[in-house]
């Protein structure tokens, strides 16, 4: 008899094991379900930043459309359009619609094989099925998307370098967006000058459109995550739980539990979830925690999965030695992307 997974309740992902094999990992290569929906006309440029609009008209030429062009003179000619990199690279702050206009490519370029995804989650296949398989798998591809390309890790970053050579040499295009690496100026902004020197043998393959604006995140919510007190908590919990399925941890036992689980799998181990609840926050200490903590926002925030909390507010979990060190802008997204979730 097979089973199948509740559609209600309560659950504990301190007790999910996920289990993700490679085929698993390719058939997640596409944009998370908050973007399963992005295109070009859906994203909102704001006037106050012109290069949010300057972005969107190079991007809708470079994934095959065409970008408006400035009238002319009846007998001039147009001008000649330059001849495009394989590879364009997003670079701005938080919340300026970096990924939104990166699914955007995926979704417009008409493309056979395209694929999109995190830069976690292009390495953790490089883990499990190896570098050469994973060439063969992606050779030939019309487009690779890499959202939040890793800078702070030397190794990865070199097997991504060299993957991507070896795929724009057969013809594949790219677009990335990348994290600031360690001790960055800008707190956050313009990180394009690192990405290409920490990807020097492929920097020529790509155009940098450097892309201002406010987070959008902080347009609509307070400046703080919201907390909520047992009572309210439970009950939250309780009314979710009625129509979906909701998970109910202590933020400890999770804390421990998501060193058990390597970050490929994080999108597994929320797999289902209507809400996420956590107990009893507390403000982590441990870097390593600290960072997987982050994936697994990423994930949630990926799957827009509301989360619940009691006790220190979630965005102050990540204290003032790990804000003024060298992910300082890892914990700034994850902050800003826990404030939102709270208030879904």
């Amino acid at each position: 008899m097979t089973s199948t997974a509740p559609s209600t309740g309560i659950v504990r992902l301190s007790e999910r094991a996920p289990h993700v094999s490679g085929a698993d990992m390719v058939a997640s290569l596409v944009p998370p379900p908050q973007f399963s929906d992005a295109s070009f006309a859906s994203y909102r440029a704001d006037d106050a930043y012109p290069s949010q609009q300057d972005a969107k008209d190079t991007l809708t030429e470079f994934a095959g459309g065409t970008a408006p062009q400035a009238k002319k003179g009846l007998f001039r000619r147009a001008p000649k359009t330059p001849e495009r990199k394989p590879g364009v690279y997003l670079d701005g702050g938080f919340g300026v619609g970096k990924t939104h206009l990166l699914a955007s490519i995926y979704h417009a370029m008409p493309a056979r094989r395209k694929y999109f995804g995190s830069f976690i989650e292009y390495t953790a296949l490089v883990g499990a099925i190896g570098y050469q398989q994973t060439v063969e798998l992606f050779r030939g591809a019309d487009l690779l998307c890499i959202d939040e390309f890793e800078l702070d890790d030397p190794g990865d970053t070199m097997v991504m370098t060299r993957l991507l050579g070896e795929l724009v040499a057969t013809g594949t295009k790219l677009a990335a967006t990348s994290n600031t690496p360690p001790n960055a100026l800008g707190e956050g902004r313009f990180a394009a000058q690192d990405f290409l020197r920490e990807i020097s043998a492929m920097s020529a393959s790509f155009e940098t459109l450097r892309i201002d604006g406010v987070d959008f995140r902080q347009r609509a919510v307070d400046g703080h995550a919201v907390v909520l007190d047992d009572d309210g908590y439970e009950q939250a919990i309780s009314a979710a739980a009625a129509s979906g399925v909701v998970s109910d941890d202590a933020f400890d036992a999770l804390i421990r539990h998501l060193a058990t689980v390597h970050p490929s799998r994080y999108i597994r181990l929320i797999e289902g979830l209507s809400t996420i609840g956590l107990r009893d926050v507390t403000v982590l200490t441990d870097q390593s925690a600290a960072l997987r903590f982050v994936a697994f926002i990423d994930r949630a925030y990926d799957a827009q999965i509301p989360l619940r909390a009691t006790g220190a507010p979630l965005d102050t979990v990540f204290g003032d030695e790990m804000l003024a060190g060298g992910y300082r802008k890892k914990y700034l997204r994850a902050i800003s992307r826990l404030i939102a979730l709270t208030h879904s």
